[in-house]
């Protein structure tokens, strides 16, 4: 009987500690004792649950912040023109007739590659 009285006595002060704790507290847990007879829910009223919350819905709703990329454009620019003599253009010049081919169709000395010059340069 001593030891059943000594028992019960440390199970109700660990049930006082634990109700009285801060973690308890914090967490809004309760610890209780009771006698169950054992009768299955149906013979008596059942256990009473809370109805979810409700929750009235935004006023504005919510909308991803995921905005799509905007294309990237890009502007290719043109290369600058080549000086005459590297685009291969020359003019041709025929010493003995002392003119330029277009002038001169034939020439029996041979042609002579010249860069070309705008003219007054």
């Amino acid at each position: 009987m001593k030891v059943m009285t000594k028992t019960v006595v440390s199970a109700a002060l660990i049930v006082m500690a634990v109700m009285a704790s801060g973690a308890a507290l914090a967490h809004r847990t309760s610890v209780g004792i009771g006698i169950g007879f054992g009768f299955p829910g149906y013979y008596g009223p059942g256990p009473y649950y809370y109805p979810p919350a409700y929750y009235p819905p935004a006023a504005y709703p919510y909308y991803d912040p995921y905005y799509p990329a905007v294309p990237t454009t890009y502007v290719e620019q043109a290369a600058p023109p080549l000086p005459a003599q590297q685009q291969g253009q020359w003019w041709y010049y025929c010493d003995q007739a002392q003119a330029y081919y277009p002038y001169v169709r034939e020439c029996a000395g041979g042609w002579r590659k010249v860069a070309p010059t705008p003219p007054g340069g």
